[in-house]
């Protein structure tokens, strides 16, 4: 349990000591700064503690907002303050000094004083948006009076409900799915159900919805489609329900951000099994679809960690966005192009209700194409214009993304680098360029094939052997991926071999897994998978140089090209996935979650 230490006894008809305890505090009520330093000594090291001003006056989600998010290690609002276990030393500290200057007396604003001491010793104190709602210390009884009368005057449930919808969300999940997904959040919230809780309720529904999908009936279609909508309900609801809550967890942010990518491709294999069924083998249109909507969120991640922390950031592109944002409809417009989850997963539904799987997967890969084509565009003109200069951690985080494994850092460690500027880019897409090419236009077996594989080796070593700081280093990573995944799926489909294409698929998705959890790690701020996954997987350049060798030595043996396929998925989803549940659930890493994303 946490503790709470008022520092003086509460005002007549305060509800403070109820309204703490509600938030699952034991309160402890201390005479003056002497005892409260006295009774934080008590607490165990361990433990969340809060000081509260015995004044307070404010709304009850105003102290939840403000005393229990468990992301931030202090927070403060006025009248109260909160540590967690890491920031408590600098809490004593801080408590300490105050006393010595004397704050201990009813008038002095005592946990104002601590958490600006707190921020002068380096810990991060957050201070939460409060809106509408009141923290106030009043020092008089007319002061009290309208500090009530401000609480009376707003509803903090309406204001509780409404903040738990995400604030940049797209068209159709902000007005079609979160004006009733958030009572449900609340509901969930009332009977003790967790987000993670509801995550998986949500992965279930599209597992099922998947498995509806494979039946390749009408019927089964329609069930898909229905249960795909309520799966989608449900993935709004967890997020929803963690802000609502406050349950913020590192699990919850990475089942959240993993299990979307796990339910749309369980979909998209349930289709193709739905199709083939029907005599329609799909699996080359859901391998692209898939391979799309991977590259197109790589280019998405890449550019923003590159321009993470980027100085004297000035672009004109970026201007104009601001002014067509400020029009109001051009900001619905501009989410829906994209192709954002929300309308992504509507028209995937319906289509699969009412359509056919061929169908659904042209409309997702043109949708995913010109998505695609407009932000990478937006992001290529907004690099040229930009007067920015790229710090050593977005050269890191893009290094990270390249995922270059041993061959691409044996040719980078090679004397003689490559010129600035153009030169990383340039040299990715040559080399992506010659390979799909060649694995487009010759032979499976060919050997020209491998030897345009060599190639893509020795240009991605020299790609990355300078640190990406260019103004489009940023596209190394998606032109990487692009590469690989495009690879595998050309000579799985040209191979025509039965059940290349399926293994292709399971291969990519496993890459496509780690290429996701590399970039959670980042944004966690935990740094890149370890160096011996990447050396064990074998690199984006290693993995596509062996898929090509695979094709030529077994494209023409029968199955065996599928069973070399189906081996690598299984050996890097295996891989990959024991690396990555050892990581998120043993870690400690920060709970980070999408709240400003629409992907």
């Amino acid at each position: 349990m946490s503790t709470a230490i008022l520092t003086g006894p509460p005002a007549p008809g305060s509800s403070l000591d109820g309204d703490l305890r509600s938030l699952g505090f034991d309160v402890r009520t201390a005479s003056d700064a002497d005892e409260a330093g006295a009774l934080l000594a008590t607490v165990p090291a361990g433990e969340r503690v809060a000081l509260v001003d015995p004044r307070f006056v404010g709304h009850l989600h105003a102290l939840r907002l403000t005393l229990t998010d468990p992301r931030f290690p202090a927070a403060a609002a006025p009248g109260a303050l909160t540590a967690q276990s890491g920031a408590r030393p600098a809490l004593v500290r801080a408590l300490t000094a105050a006393r010595a200057d004397g704050v201990a007396d009813g008038t002095d604003d005592l946990t104002g004083t601590v958490a600006d001491a707190l921020d002068a010793d380096g810990v991060a104190v957050h201070r939460p948006q409060l809106g509408t709602l009141v923290a106030a210390v009043p020092t008089d009884a007319e002061a009290r009076h309208r500090a009530r009368a401000a609480v009376a005057a707003v509803d903090d449930e309406a204001v509780r409900l409404r903040s738990a919808v995400k604030a940049h969300d797209g068209f159709f999940t902000t007005f079609f799915i979160s004006p009733y997904s958030r009572y449900i959040a609340r509901w969930c919230a009332r009977r003790g159900l967790t987000p993670n809780q509801v995550t998986t309720a949500s992965l279930l529904t599209a597992l099922i919805a998947a498995g509806c999908a494979a039946t390749g009936e009408r019927g089964g279609y329609i069930a898909a489609g229905v249960l795909l909508l309520v799966s989608f309900v449900l993935d709004c609801t967890d997020g929803q329900l963690a802000r609502y809550a406050l349950k913020y967890s590192t699990m919850g942010a990475w089942l959240d951000a993993t299990f979307d990518r796990a339910k749309e491709y369980a979909f998209y294999a349930g289709l193709a099994l739905g199709a083939a069924r029907d005599g329609d083998d799909v699996w080359a249109l859901a391998l692209g679809a898939m391979v799309l909507m991977t590259c197109r969120h790589v280019v998405d991640f890449s550019f923003n960690e590159a321009n993470h922390d980027a100085t004297a950031n000035t672009s004109p592109t970026a201007a104009l966005s601001d002014r067509l944002d400020s029009l109001g409809w051009t900001v619905w417009a501009r989410r829906m192009i994209i192709l954002p989850i929300g309308e992504r997963w509507a028209m995937i539904a319906v289509l699969t209700a009412v359509t056919n799987p061929r169908i659904v997967f042209w409309a997702l890969i043109i949708g995913c194409a010109f998505g695609a084509c407009y932000t990478t565009a937006g992001r290529v003109l907004r690099s040229l214009t930009r007067k920015a200069k790229r710090t050593d951690r977005a050269a890191q985080a893009l290094a990270d993304l390249a995922d270059s494994g041993p061959l691409a850092q044996y040719v980078a460690a090679l004397p003689g680098g490559s010129p600035r500027t153009w030169a990383a880019p340039l040299l990715a897409a040559f080399g992506a360029v010659v390979l799909l090419t060649q694995a487009g236009g010759r032979q499976v077996g060919s050997l020209w094939v491998v030897l345009a594989a060599v190639m893509y080796v020795l240009a991605s070593g020299v790609a990355v052997s300078q640190p990406l700081k260019g103004p489009l280093d940023w596209l190394v990573p998606p032109v990487f991926r692009a590469a690989e995944y495009g690879t595998i799926l050309i000579l799985a489909a040209r191979s025509e071999v039965n059940g290349a294409l399926p293994a292709a698929y399971g291969l990519v998705a496993a890459v496509a897994y780690h290429h996701y959890d590399t970039v959670y790690r980042i944004r966690g701020g935990t740094g890149a998978p370890p160096a011996w996954l990447v050396r064990v997987t074998g690199g984006h350049e290693g993995r596509t140089l062996l898929v090509t060798v695979l094709a030529a030595l077994l494209a023409d043996r029968g199955d065996d090209f599928t069973l070399a396929l189906t081996a690598l998925a299984v050996a890097v989803a295996l891989v990959v996935l024991v690396e990555s549940i050892r990581f998120w659930v043993s870690s400690g890493a920060p709970a980070v979650h999408d709240e400003g994303e629409t992907a």
